[in-house]
This record gives structure tokens, sequence and C-alpha cells, in this order.
């Protein structure tokens, strides 16, 4: 199943990013198949933002220092961005021969950005396990991450499903796959008016 193999790079690549714990780390993609480094490498951007925005929550973070990397999580989200729609391109040309039938419906959202969401999922549940094993906090907290690991098993376990079905849907052409450039405005000189004002 596509999820199931989705989840098995995100784990890897969540694991792998946790060996150094480094934000200016390289990824060094482990996999040969074009679409699986894809993945790995859309976990990687996801794995490095999570950390830049635990890194700019720090009340004694240095202005300067949190202004760039402000940027840099802005710079993030942009490839992020693109990392989506080149999954769905990719997507959109393995089902390239599959014709939608006359009566298929949109889903409301690409299976990328359903995707997008399980990369996340992967941090989170993670991170809320490394939270039910730490040492140093009590049975309350520890009790409370177990039961917020629980749902983001479950969610992970639900929106795996989901993402199946809907490449079941697109292969028997019972949905129709139609994407949209996000279009981000504010990183666009000619169109955010901070920018182009500033001219």
């Amino acid at each position: 199943m596509f999820s199931e193999n989705a989840n098995r790079i995100f784990d890897r690549c969540v694991a792998d990013y946790h060996l150094c714990d480094d934000v200016d780390r390289a990824a060094e993609n482990p996999f040969d198949d074009p679409f699986d480094r894809l993945l790995y490498a859309k976990c990687w951007i996801d794995a490095v933002q999570w950390h830049l925005e635990d890194i700019i929550r720090d009340p004694a973070i240095d202005p300067v220092e949190a202004l760039a990397i402000k940027r840099r999580i802005d710079r993030s989200n942009q490839e992020r961005t693109d990392m989506v729609e080149y999954i769905d391109s990719f997507l959109m040309e393995r089902f390239r021969e599959t014709p939608p039938r006359d009566d298929a419906r949109i889903n409301t959202e690409t299976p990328a950005w359903a995707v997008d969401r399980l990369s996340i999922l992967s941090l989170k549940i993670w991170h809320m396990r490394c939270e039910t094993e730490r040492a140093e906090v009590g049975d309350d907290h520890r009790a409370a991450c177990l039961s917020k690991l629980d749902v983001l098993l479950e969610q992970r376990r639900d929106l795996s499903r989901s993402i199946d079905e809907l490449l079941d849907d697109i292969a028997a052409g019972r949905k129709r796959m139609k994407t949209y450039k996000q279009m981000k405005m504010y990183n666009d000189p000619a169109l955010n008016p901070v920018l182009y004002g500033s001219k």
C-alpha cells in the first residue's frame, strides 16, 4: 500500500534526523527509487522546519537571530510547498493514462497535501513518544502524553487509509485529480505590498 511505504520512509527520515539533530545538516537520502527519495526529502524539510520552529520560541533568543530564523522558516515553507506540488505532479503523471469517469468528483485536497500531513504526523508521533519516555517528568505528564500519542497513532491510521482510498479512486477513475499552484504571495516581490512598496 502507498501509505505503508510512505510511513516507513517518513519514520526512517525522522529517526535519521534525530541521529544528528542539527538544522544545518544536509540530508543523506538512503533511497534509490525516485519517488521514495522525493518522500524522504520532503520529510527532511519538515523535520528541519519543526526544529527551527522550536528554536525560534526560545524566550532568550537574540532578536537578530530570531529574524534570521524566521526568514529561514519562510524559505522552508516555500520549499515545502514546491515539494508538495512536485509530488502531485509525479502522481498526476502516474495516473495520466487513467481517464476519470464522467461522474468523477474532485477531492477536497490533492493526494500530496494529504501526504504532507502524514509527514508532519510522523514528527508529532516521534516527539510525543519522546515525551512519554522523559525520565524527569511526573506520571500525570506521561499519562497525558500517552493519551495524545494514542490519538496521533489513530489519526495516522485513518489518514493513511484515506490516502490509499483516494489513490484507489483516482486509479479507478472515480475521483478526478486536479491541482492548483498555491500562489503564495508573501515571498513574491511583485505581489507583497510591503516588498513592492519599498521600491
